[in-house]
């Protein structure tokens, strides 16, 4: 069976197999709190206890298991499964990249380390950005690896914007590091926006002072449209110039590797 806990912080939802898990627990457990949160607004941070308890899934908890998560991926922001058994942390560890939200495993003892990392996980977007509209530049700031929800985001800026005009002048990225993704969901998110958005954007500026960002402007001018160029994370003044086309930073401007 699956039941919830109670003992959670505000924001964190809890459940926990015990027993033999069926397709009636997923619908009188499981999808209750999922359409909450589609009432409410408001997205899922879950904690998933798999304890010494546990003895297996039904078929029909594993297809209804499936069939919930697919519907309900994008309320996901954080999963947590807290467990020792072997096959279940194995699995999880396969899947986890391929999920939308990012997931994490914990041991049984680490139960409240796990409720504190569901508590700590960002809200909304990781990335910031803004559109500077004379000329119209987005720029984008990245801290922490991108998620599809901050592709999301950049989609609905870009789109109001290009739903009336001809293309934006330019985008600058403002990274020190490159992050990286959180998972598979953030890659195809990213590659979908460049592949949606690079023909109608002027200039891409990446200010950022990592090594592997010298290479960026000769691997992005194979495959965008766009005309890319480096400058350093503390150029970001420059690097808007160059990217608004200002007559004060000719196109070969700033630095290309």
């Amino acid at each position: 069976m699956l039941e919830r806990a109670e003992d959670t912080p505000a924001g964190v939802d809890a459940v926990k197999a015990i027993g033999t898990v069926t397709k009636s627990d997923y619908e009188t457990v499981v999808e209750p709190l999922v359409d909450a949160a589609r009432r409410e607004g408001r997205r899922i941070r879950i904690l998933c206890e798999i304890g010494p308890e546990f003895r297996s899934f039904t078929p029909g908890a594993g297809w209804e298991d499936l069939k919930v998560g697919i519907g309900a991926l994008r309320l996901f922001e954080g999963c947590a499964v807290v467990t020792d058994i072997a096959w279940i942390r194995e699995s999880t560890r396969l899947v986890s990249f391929l999920t939308p939200c990012p997931v994490r495993l914990f041991d049984i003892q680490e139960r409240e380390e796990a409720l504190r990392w569901l508590e700590s996980l960002p809200e909304g977007p990781g990335i910031s950005h803004r559109l500077l509209n004379e000329p119209p530049v987005l720029v984008v700031e990245v801290e922490q690896p991108l998620r599809a929800a901050d592709f999301d985001a950049l989609t609905l800026t870009a789109d109001n914007w290009l739903a009336t005009h001809a293309e934006l002048a330019g985008v600058v990225i403002h990274v020190r590091e490159f992050p990286g993704w959180e998972n598979i969901g953030g890659l195809i998110r990213h590659v979908r926006f460049v592949r949606d958005h690079h023909r109608r954007i002027g200039r891409i500026a990446l200010a950022a002072d990592s090594r592997a960002a010298s290479l960026v402007p000769q691997l992005a001018n194979h495959f965008v449209q766009a005309e890319v160029r480096r400058f350093g994370y503390d150029e970001l003044d420059e690097a808007l110039a160059w990217a608004a086309g200002s007559p004060d930073e000719p196109a070969g401007a700033g630095r290309s590797g």
